[in-house]
């Protein structure tokens, strides 16, 4: 294990670099260690003698050579990159830890983004640490110096990807527009997630979809059964292609290489110990495993079916049937993805999967087929535009702890989406606002992490490994948990107790889901779970405004709780209708005599107010016209704060409101 610099920031001392880590004198120019001059786009010819276009650049598709190393811009490392200590990220390797590489693949090109990979390993740590982490933990895992390691947070912080509190580092939900990128550009979720969802309801069993990743499977969709013994993987999840139903129909599909690098996986990992969403094997696979291995991938392209009887652990049962790509390779439709069906033993056998589910399967997988067949590709999405420009900005609001190379990076990955699935290093920096050179070296990281790999005409295109970039914990995230950090602010800035609530079935009560409160000595007292009346409370006429657009009754029971209560309905119908037009509910002593409330709605994706946010205070702190002007701004900020965070992770997601 190489030893960390003594200087815990070496930084200090290092040359000035561009935004792509390349050396520049005090003027700016670059430093040119090999005496080639930089072509007018920023791309110089590689050391390898990689083709030219026109403008001096080498030829869009070919940013990876064959050797896998290429000659950086400026002749000179990509070890000199922004974040400039000689730590060695993850288990001694620049590589990223938890995901399998072939021998060849652990060299780091020389024009890779240094700061970008560590930046990706500080990601992929959180996640295999289910979303939180502490810094210290992080320095450890990494083998990071902690100085590089703080400024990686910042810099992740600063664009909306991690929350550090205190000396613990979490994921935030804004990160999953990264795996949102690329499940926009595969399409498949958006066109098959009803019919999983409409089988799995059926057949009141869990329903998957996922993709191939190497030598694994990852989860792309999940319906799930709401059971005591609940069977499901998160969106994202990579598991090993021998242990599972989808596997064998995956590796039909393997070359020589493939297979070769799969035997090289099971000999380096016996017991699956870099799977970890799955249980470690309790002893190591052996000759007989891959046989039976071998043996079922064979079953699988004779029957066009497979099984897992128990393989991942035991009780748990899956039959799977590939859902054929529409666009075929000669006479052949490879596999676009997998549905399965997933049980366990107390209630169905492999063999009854077989007999009883898999017909049904079937006829759920060719409605699929025809669903792809038939939906043409999309026109190509607004890309987003002028990424580098707010970079820029935050470069100048933080200074050195905002490493701007990583952040241009990771813009590359929100290049890609809906009828984008396959860009061109132009594609890529006009998408960006970056500078090709900035986007080719992005490019060629990503490459090297299997993040995002070439796909022929000078087009590149994210790999399933996006999803490892905190997908998997964030999937199963929950409205309370998008939002308690924002109240947690808001209740800072505005010093009074904060709430989110959801309406009830009945529309009757609104039930407090999220609460912050603050450290007066008088203060509202309510918590979690707590339930009010709705017509009487800020939160529940938010609520009710929105639900009686559709004729939804109002409540029946309006009992007077104060001498300000609104027990009048034509008189409630009318608040209700001006709730709805300003935006806003000001409720003033009708629940508690002193009490006063104002409160905001949460919007869905689609527009539907889905909960709503206040603040509550006794009726001296605040005037009523104090409630508009001072507290109303601020309440609906946090609310479109968490509307921004709720829609990014309920694109893909299914994110439950309690």
């Amino acid at each position: 294990m190489p030893a960390k610099p003594m200087n815990d920031d070496p930084e200090e001392s290092a040359p000035s670099a561009d935004e792509n880590g390349a050396p520049v004198n005090d003027g700016g120019t670059p430093v040119n260690g090999g005496g080639t001059p930089a072509d007018a786009g920023g791309l110089a010819a590689g050391a390898g003698g990689q083709a030219a276009d026109a403008g001096g650049a080498p030829a869009e598709g070919t940013v990876a050579s064959a050797e896998g190393t290429r000659a950086s811009t400026d002749g000179t490392s990509g070890a000199t990159a922004e974040v400039a200590d000689t730590a060695t990220p993850a288990r001694g390797s620049t590589t990223p830890a938890k995901e399998s590489t072939t021998p060849d693949e652990a060299v780091t090109p020389d024009e890779a983004v240094t700061p970008l990979i560590r930046g990706i390993t500080v990601l992929r740590e959180l996640t295999e640490a289910d979303g939180t982490l502490s810094l210290s933990g992080l320095e450890r895992a990494t083998r990071l110096a902690r100085s590089t390691v703080d400024r990686i947070t910042a810099t992740l912080a600063r664009m909306g990807y991690v929350r550090v509190d205190g000396r613990d580092v979490h994921l935030s939900p804004r990160l999953m527009e990264l795996g949102n990128a690329y499940l926009a550009a595969l399409r498949l979720p958006a066109l098959l997630a009803a019919r999983a969802d409409a089988l799995a309801d059926e057949l009141d069993e869990s329903v998957s979809l996922a993709v191939a990743d190497r030598d694994g499977i990852r989860f792309i969709h999940q319906a799930t059964r709401r059971r005591a013994m609940s069977l499901s993987f998160r969106i994202g999840d990579l598991l090993p292609a021998e242990r599972t139903a989808p596997g064998p129909l995956f590796a039909t599909e393997w070359t020589a290489t493939d297979w070769q690098r799969w035997r090289e996986r099971r000999a380096a990992d016996p017991r699956d110990l870099s799977f970890t969403a799955v249980p470690p094997r309790k002893y190591g696979a052996d000759a007989r495993d891959d046989e039976m291995f071998v043996s079922r991938t064979q079953e699988a392209a004779a029957n066009g079916w497979a099984l897992d009887d128990q393989l991942i652990e035991p009780g748990l049962v899956a039959v799977s049937v590939p859902v054929r790509s529409p666009h075929a390779v000669g006479d052949h439709r490879p596999p676009a993805c997998v549905a399965s069906v997933v049980s366990h033993t107390s209630r169905h056998t492999a063999h009854s999967l077989r007999t009883t589910l898999l017909p049904r399967l079937q006829a759920a997988v060719t409605q699929m087929e025809q669903e792809l067949d038939r939906t043409p590709l999309p026109p190509p999405g607004t890309p987003p535009s002028d990424l580098a420009l707010w970079t820029g900005a935050s470069k100048q609001q933080l200074g050195r702890d905002f490493i701007e190379s990583l952040a241009r990076g990771l813009t590359v990955l929100t290049a890609f989406g809906e009828g984008r699935p396959e860009l061109t290093l132009t594609e890529v920096a006009q998408a960006t606002g970056l500078a090709r050179a900035t986007a080719r070296r992005a490019l060629i990281t990503y490459e090297h992490l299997d993040l995002v790999t070439p796909t022929g005409d000078r087009t590149f295109a994210l790999t399933p490994r996006v999803l490892s970039l905190g997908f998997p914990p964030l999937s199963r995230t929950t409205l309370p948990d998008i939002a308690h950090p924002h109240l947690s602010d808001l209740t800072s800035r505005i010093h009074e107790s904060t709430s989110l609530a959801v309406l009830s079935e009945s529309g009757e009560e609104i039930q407090y889901t999220a609460r912050v409160a603050t450290g007066r000595v008088m203060s509202v007292n309510i918590t979690l779970g707590t339930r009010l009346p709705a017509y009487a409370t800020a939160l529940g006429r938010v609520l009710l405004a929105d639900r009686t657009i559709g004729q939804a009754p109002l409540p029946q029971d309006l009992r007077p709780l104060t001498p300000h209560t609104i027990t009048d309905k034509q008189r409630l119908t009318h608040t209700l209708a001006s709730v709805r037009s300003q935006g806003y509910a000001l409720v003033d002593e009708e629940l508690e005599e002193g009490l006063r409330s104002i409160a905001v709605p949460i919007r869905d994706r689609s527009g539907r107010v889905v909960a709503a946010l206040n603040t509550a205070m006794h009726a001296s702190r605040h005037s009523l016209r104090e409630c508009v002007t001072d507290l109303l701004p601020e309440l609906a900020a946090t609310a479109t704060r968490i509307e921004s965070d709720l829609h990014t992770a309920a694109r893909y997601t299914h994110v439950p409101l309690t």
